[in-house]
C-alpha cells in the first residue's frame, strides 16, 4: 500500500516536474519525456552562438535634450550664415576701398616680394593657400584656447578675414564684426586671387604708431622699399601686424625682436627658409636707422 501510494501522485508530480519517467519494472533510471507546451530545441548556428544580443536602447531625457540642442544649434548656424551672406557687402568694391585707405597707394601683387608674403602666411595664416576665407582648424584651436584660459586671447582670423575687418568694419568691436567678416571673407575669396588678397592686406594693415601699410613701415624702419627686404625685415613686418603698437620696434625693441624671431621660426618650420637663413635673420637688428625711402 505504501508503495502504490508513493508511486501514484508522487510519481506523477515527479514526472511533471523533471520531465523524466522511471523505467518499467522498477529499474533504476529514467527516460526523457517532452516538456508540455515547449517547442523542440533547434540547432544554433556558430554565428548566433558567438554574437551577443543587440540591445535596442531608446534615448533618455539627456539624450533627447542633446539631440534637440544640436538640432537648434545647426538651424541657428544655418540661419545666421544665410542672414550674414545676404546682409554683407558683395566685396566688388574692395579695390576701390583699399586704394582710398592706403597712404602709399594700393600694392599690386607683383610689388609684394615673395619673402614678405611667405612671412605673413607663416606667422598669421599658415593654411592661407588652401582655405576659402575661414580656417576651421585655426578657429577651433583659438576657441579652445580662449575657453581653457577664460579669456578672449586668440583671434583665429585668416588674412582674408582681417582684410574684411580692416576695409569694411574698421570701427566695430571684435565680436560685432566676427560673423560679418566671415561671410565677407568667403565673398572676397570668390572674387579675388590669393596674390590680390595678400597685396590688398599689406596695403592697409597697420604697422605701428601712425603707420599704415607695409610700404610705409619698410621705409620708416629700414630705409628702403619692399623690393629690398631681407628675411629678418620681412619677418619683422609680418610679426608686428598682430599688435602694431605693442611690436613697434622704435618703442618696444625687445618685444619686436621676440615677435620677429617667432615669425622666423615659423618660416623655418613651414620650409620657406633654411637653417642658415634663420640664423642670419635672428642676428640682424630690429631697427635700421634711416630717413625713409627716397622719392
Amino acid at each position: 500500500m505504501s508503495t502504490s501510494r508513493r508511486d501514484g501522485p508522487w510519481r506523477l508530480w515527479s514526472e511533471a516536474r523533471t520531465g523524466h519517467k522511471p523505467l518499467a519494472g522498477g529499474a533504476k533510471g529514467y527516460v526523457s519525456l517532452p516538456a508540455p507546451n515547449r517547442s523542440a530545441p533547434h540547432p544554433v548556428s556558430s554565428l548566433e552562438a558567438g554574437t551577443p544580443p543587440v540591445a535596442h536602447r531608446r534615448l533618455g531625457p539627456l539624450g533627447r535634450l542633446i539631440a534637440v540642442a544640436a538640432f537648434l544649434l545647426l538651424m541657428t548656424a544655418a540661419g545666421s550664415s544665410a542672414f550674414f551672406w545676404f546682409t554683407t557687402p558683395s566685396a566688388s568694391d574692395l579695390a576701390a576701398r583699399v586704394a582710398a585707405m592706403a597712404p602709399g597707394g594700393q600694392l599690386q601683387p607683383a610689388q609684394v616680394p615673395q619673402v614678405l608674403e611667405h612671412a605673413v602666411v607663416a606667422a598669421e595664416d599658415e593654411r592661407f593657400y588652401v582655405h576659402h576665407g575661414l580656417d576651421t582648424v585655426g578657429t577651433g584651436r583659438a576657441i579652445w584656447d580662449d575657453v581653457s584660459r577664460l579669456c578672449a586671447c586668440e583671434g583665429g582670423s585668416t588674412v582674408t578675414q582681417q582684410l574684411a575687418k580692416l576695409v569694411y568694419y574698421p570701427d566695430d568691436g571684435r565680436l560685432a564684426r566676427k560673423l560679418p567678416s566671415v561671410a565677407l571673407a568667403f565673398k572676397i575669396e570668390l572674387r579675388y586671387s590669393k596674390a590680390q588678397i595678400i597685396a590688398a592686406y599689406l596695403s592697409v594693415v597697420p604697422t605701428g604708431y601712425g603707420l599704415v601699410g607695409a610700404t610705409a613701415a619698410s621705409c620708416r624702419y629700414f630705409g628702403h622699399d619692399l623690393s629690398s627686404l631681407s628675411v629678418a625685415e620681412a619677418a619683422e613686418l609680418a610679426g608686428m601686424v598682430q599688435g602694431p603698437s605693442a611690436y613697434d620696434p622704435r618703442y618696444h625693441p625687445a618685444k619686436a625682436r621676440a615677435r620677429r624671431d617667432y615669425a622666423i621660426e615659423r618660416m623655418l618650420e613651414v620650409g620657406y627658409i633654411t637653417q642658415d637663413e634663420a640664423r642670419i635673420a635672428k642676428a640682424a637688428p630690429v631697427v635700421i636707422p634711416g630717413t625713409g625711402c627716397r622719392s
